[in-house]
């Protein structure tokens, strides 16, 4: 159980905004810095994942240092450790980031790699990921948080969110059962189905060795008569997905969550076929708001005009995060990473920030508190469905 002292509430214009107030002029000292680690896929295919990661870590950093780093003292993004979304990696990344001095760590990315990191971490070295959405992600110590939602509650959102809506009163699904992430946002929609008043008329799955050819499965759910389908699985097989559902003459509705994102980013994927995919993400990066127009904007101008997804958005909130913590901590660089972490792990209770992906707080837990928003692949972008 993590102690709560004070209650500090640092909105937006403290813990986000890149504003015009000067930077400090001298930082605490140039060798004292905080160093970050960030571990993910940066190859292989969920590669788009952990490089926006990255990138956007790397973003929020240098603003950050900029107006006067975290609690004084510059922060440095270590140079990433690739896992590929596999959890032996990623322990092996880990534990090279700490020969490098990696003091906290923005990650991991994907669900089954943070479980993984998570119990070598367990109350040693701060842990925040920006994505991992498997519940056990965060469980391995007290010092342990994340930005993005939980699988189970990534499944139960999207049925409340397809009943209240009138999107389909008929649903089918199609998912990995061999992932985490997949399993743990499937069985939660199809728990919350009865209580929202969907029927499930169709039930299919596959493995992650066998996620090449879903014809039967595609058929088995042409035949049920389902309104919609439902794929809480990864945009490299979700775009395999909708291209084989357009071969068979599949006419239905189409709803992910977080896992979607990226698909119109798929090489040699007809992103027309994504036309009126809905899913639920935090962020869309053709958003209206000032905060999303700079992230954007700074994001494309150092990434040769790339357009960031959401997992870039969650990983700019995590370091904003940080810097709110940090400051709140009154942490320095020269403190072990048992005491940085016990410190931040306190202060993650103090803080609120109005981040790209929302108001969010956390809780004891570790969860973060904060509304889903709910997206429509239209024209080639996303457009929010509550407006």
């Amino acid at each position: 159980m993590r102690n709560l002292k004070k209650v500090l509430s640092i909105t937006a214009a403290a813990a986000m905004a890149v504003t015009s107030i000067a930077p400090v002029s001298v930082f605490a000292d140039d060798e004292e810095t905080f160093k970050i680690g960030v571990i993910g896929p940066m190859t292989g295919d969920y590669a788009q994942y952990g490089t926006g990661v990255y990138n956007a870590a790397k973003i929020a950093a240098d603003e950050i240092n900029e107006n006067g780093g975290f609690n004084g003292y510059k922060v440095e993004i270590l140079d990433a450790g690739d896992d590929q979304g596999d959890p032996d990696k990623a322990i092996h990344a880990y534990d090279d980031l700490l020969d490098k001095g990696m003091q906290m760590l923005c990650g991991t990315v994907t669900s089954g790699a943070c479980i993984a990191v998570a119990s070598e971490a367990a109350d040693s070295t701060f842990l925040f990921t920006p994505s991992a959405t498997a519940v056990e992600s965060i469980e391995g110590g007290d010092n342990e948080f994340r930005m993005c939602f939980t699988d189970p509650m990534q499944g139960t959102k999207s049925a409340e969110y397809i009943s209240e809506k009138g999107l389909a009163t008929k649903v089918a699904t199609l998912y990995d059962s061999a992932a985490d992430y997949n399993v743990g946002v499937h069985d939660a929609f199809v728990e919350a189905c009865d209580e929202y008043g969907l029927e499930l008329v169709d039930d299919q799955k596959y493995t992650t060795d066998s996620n090449q050819d879903f014809s039967a499965q595609l058929q088995s759910i042409k035949k049920s008569g389902a309104e919609l389908l439902f794929l809480p699985n990864y945009y490299s097989d979700n775009a395999l997905i909708l291209q084989q559902a357009s071969d068979i003459g599949l006419d239905i509705k189409f709803f992910g969550v977080d896992g979607m994102d990226g698909i119109l980013n798929v090489e040699n994927f007809d992103t027309s076929l994504a036309e009126g995919v809905m899913l639920l993400t935090p962020f869309a990066a053709t958003g209206e708001d000032e905060a999303t127009k700079n992230f954007v904007k700074a994001y494309g101008d150092a990434n040769n005009g790339e357009v960031p997804n959401q997992f870039a958005a969650d990983a700019y909130d995590v370091i904003y995060a940080m810097k709110a913590a940090a400051d709140d901590a009154s942490i320095t660089p020269d403190m072990s990473n048992e005491d940085i972490s016990a410190a931040m792990s306190e202060s993650m209770l103090n803080i609120t920030i109005d981040g790209l992906t929302g108001e969010a707080k956390w809780t004891e837990d570790g969860e973060c508190d904060k509304a889903p928003k709910a997206y429509v692949i239209k024209d080639g972008v996303y457009a929010s469905m509550d407006e």
